[in-house]
């Protein structure tokens, strides 16, 4: 019987998640799925994001049955990539998580809300995800289900390397092919890439940590302090080489 590895990649918005996603998407032996809780997440919430209504109307909306048909479902190739975000699992029996390999991508909330509230102007802790990242990693550990972190600047840092290492943990082979991409979308790309994907659509690879343009709002610094706790608790748990520090 053909076995197909699972991985989900959980992370919250205005991460590199669709640069990963876009990396897996070039090994040979990798199908790539994007988002595919999103409906789910929209319909049970009634959150309003762009392109909601499009969203509703081109994905599964029910989680269980993206769960059983998508996640777990038949996949042609001989690994499944699901990029997925944390807010998405809302209402849902989380045990399938036994079945998959899940890598928690964590990136400091600072970058984060400065990049989400230019889309979204007053995102809340429930919007970003890391709250839902840390609460997910407890779920993941508590049940003994493959998990670890990494941390997206450290990806950008040194790709080959970090790559290299979270293959290793997913038990699978590193290929050198997983470093770049052509510009431009891609066919697995979600109907809301428009509204959120225009970065990922100009890059080729992945870009060097740099200083990132614009501050922090200052009405944004409650909701800052409030997630920061979360994300130093899952950085010192992240997946670590001995070139980073």
């Amino acid at each position: 019987m053909k076995t197909t590895k699972r991985i989900n990649l959980w992370s919250g918005p205005r991460n590199i998640s669709t640069a990963m996603m876009y990396s897996f998407a070039q090994r040979s032996d990798t199908q790539v799925v994007d988002e595919p809780l999103y409906a789910h997440y929209l319909k049970i919430t009634g959150a309003n994001h762009p392109g909601k209504e499009e969203v509703l109307q081109s994905q599964e909306n029910d989680g269980n049955k993206v769960v059983k048909e998508i996640i777990l479902g038949d996949c042609d190739k001989p690994i499944l990539f699901c990029k997925q975000m944390t807010h998405h699992m809302v209402n849902m029996d989380l045990s399938f998580l036994s079945q998959t390999i899940n890598l928690l991508l964590i990136r400091d909330p600072k970058e984060v809300l400065i990049s989400y509230s230019k889309v979204i102007a007053s995102p809340s802790l429930a919007d970003i995800g890391i709250k839902q990242s840390y609460d997910l990693w407890n779920y993941l550990e508590k049940n003994n289900f493959h998990h670890c972190v990494i941390e997206a600047e450290e990806i950008l840092a040194n790709p080959e390397k970090m790559l290299s290492l979270m293959c290793e943990e997913a038990g699978i082979k590193f290929q050198m092919s997983m470093l770049q991409w052509k510009a431009g979308a891609r066919p697995e790309d979600g109907v809301w890439a428009k509204y959120w994907y225009k970065n990922v659509h100009e890059s080729t690879g992945f870009a060097s940590p740099s200083k990132k343009a614009g501050s922090l709002p200052e009405k944004l610094l409650p909701l800052y302090l409030e997630a920061k706790p979360f994300y130093d608790f899952l950085y010192e748990r992240r997946l670590r080489s001995k070139m980073v520090s």
